[in-house]
């Protein structure tokens, strides 16, 4: 595509070079640069893309789209822009050829269960015969395809070509994980929103957004956008209700709201709910009747996921029916009370909870299947929001009878720094500080910063009717310390320790 089109329409403040040459990419990151790309300079949190505009153009690129222009390099078209950021999505999507226009895009948001329920949603519109595309934080997925997911919602130049591709493989439905960075980056600005989907808020990403003010802002520009373009008549709210945040969206949206919940003020209901260790069951309320719901996802949490992609498929116009066996048909998912097969018949899980309100919520789903003791490893992200570290290690501890406490990812920062944040909360608890090992265990916390060794040590003091809950990395399998990204996957090694 011509520069000239690409440009067309945005406010150029300086211009050195041609604008009548082919582009042959597009990309903001400089690693990613072939020969003839525009390369896109961004300011991010950490990192700021002008100071790659050289190895850009050493790698190929044909031009540069800048907020400050410092250097100018022969042959190559330099443009300067007020905002790169709000630009990149415009450029992206225009170097791709709009390839949402005409396609169902579905937007899950909220602080947990995005995961869940667009695999849910997934396979209710699969059941429907709908040639569906997933982007998510596990992975991007379509017609049998999987890429590896480098964000929960990629770059708007990454987004656009995904989206290209699924376009032209036949997909006409996209579910799309909507991250609050990826709100507030404006990496889905354009975008025309089929439905938009809220499932729950609570303390997350402090660490980007500041306060829960700011964290809230940015989620609620999925729904404040919603039909600017377009129908409006066509375009649904889904929103939970039984969430005090989604009185605050549905007032927020101009659009038609399709509420769920538990709630008797809820569209979409549960009513009689039924959790055990095989799953859950409950009666799903619809304004068209009412039908069972069975599915192996744990507990009450999953109702809400199960109830967020019901309302979603149901403001669809897709049969009851359908509904209810595209539920049926989802065994389980990655890294989400994920249970691990292992030789000694233990009861392992390992789940992505790595905020106070996850945890507490898969400990709530564990703590009524546990005949006997329920172990909880877990550790905290470095580099990210220290408040939260307390709250988990009281949720931890209130919940638990056995806590070690671990390493997640603790990138720049000292584990036992780390570790120390999560004590304090835990100590509330009650619990006491215990060596593991001992011949008779007793109920408390122990720390083991090397996360190997910490599963290997809860799942050697498991018995037969516990329960062990790996938290916090879920599906990912690295494990970031200092700036070295390593192997290290969860689900391989409780099943190795329980081997």
């Amino acid at each position: 595509m011509r520069l000239d089109h690409l440009l067309r329409g945005l406010a150029i403040l300086k211009l050195h070079g041609e604008t009548d040459t082919e582009v042959n990419g597009i990309t903001c990151d400089s690693r990613a640069v072939k020969k003839g790309y525009l390369f896109v300079a961004l300011k991010g949190s950490s990192q700021d893309g002008h100071r790659y505009v050289a190895h850009a153009v050493a790698r190929g690129a044909r031009a540069v789209v800048t907020e400050n222009v410092q250097t100018v390099f022969s042959g190559v078209t330099t443009v300067k822009l007020p905002d790169t950021r709000a630009a990149l999505s415009e450029l992206a999507a225009r170097f791709y050829q709009y390839p949402a226009r005409g396609m169902k895009l579905m937007g899950i948001t909220g602080t947990n269960g995005k995961t869940t329920t667009s695999y849910l949603l997934e396979s209710i519109l699969k059941e429907r015969g709908i040639t569906v595309g997933v982007i998510g934080s596990i992975n991007y997925r379509f017609k049998g395809k999987s890429l590896r997911a480098s964000l929960t919602t990629p770059e708007s130049t990454d987004l656009m070509g995904i989206m290209r591709e699924m376009r032209d493989a036949g997909v006409t439905h996209i579910v799309v994980e909507v991250s609050s960075h990826s709100l507030h980056q404006g990496r889905t600005r354009g975008l025309q929103w089929s439905r938009a989907l809220f499932t729950n808020f609570s303390r997350d990403h402090l660490d980007y957004h500041g306060t829960m003010e700011e964290y809230f802002k940015a989620k609620s520009l999925l729904f404040d956008s919603l039909g600017e373009e377009g129908d409006r008549d066509q375009v649904r709210a889904v929103i939970n209700m039984d969430d005090p945040k989604g009185r605050v969206l549905e007032k927020i949206t101009t659009v038609p709201v399709v509420s769920y919940g538990l709630g008797d003020n809820c569209l979409l209901r549960a009513t009689h709910i039924q959790s055990n260790a095989r799953g859950l069951r409950f009666r799903l309320v619809t304004p068209s009747g009412d039908i069972p719901i069975s599915s192996s996802l744990l507990g009450q949490i999953n109702a809400y996921n199960i109830l967020g992609a019901a309302a979603t498929a149901f403001s669809l116009n897709i049969d009851l029916e359908v509904i209810a066996r595209g539920i049926r048909r989802l065994a389980d998912i990655p890294g989400r009370l994920q249970p691990v097969k292992n030789k000694r018949g233990l009861s392992l899980f390992v789940d992505y909870a790595h905020s106070p309100d996850a945890l507490e919520k898969a400990l709530q789903t564990l703590r009524p299947l546990a005949k006997g003791d329920l172990i909880t490893v877990f550790g905290c992200g470095g580099d990210r929001d220290r408040g939260k570290r307390p709250d988990m290690g009281r949720a931890a501890g209130n919940y638990s009878d056995l806590v070690v406490i671990t390493s997640d990812n603790p990138r720049g920062e000292d584990p036992a720094e780390i570790a120390r944040d999560i004590e304090r909360g835990i100590k509330g608890s009650g619990l006491k500080k215990i060596k593991l090992g001992l011949p008779a265990r007793e109920k408390g916390y122990a720390i083991i910063l090397d996360r190997r060794k910490a599963i290997q040590a809860a799942i050697n003091a498991a018995k037969g009717e516990d329960i062990v809950l790996i938290a916090g990395k879920g599906h990912e399998d690295y494990q970031i310390v200092g700036s070295r990204k390593r192997h290290f996957d969860d689900v391989e090694e409780a099943a190795l320790a329980a081997s």
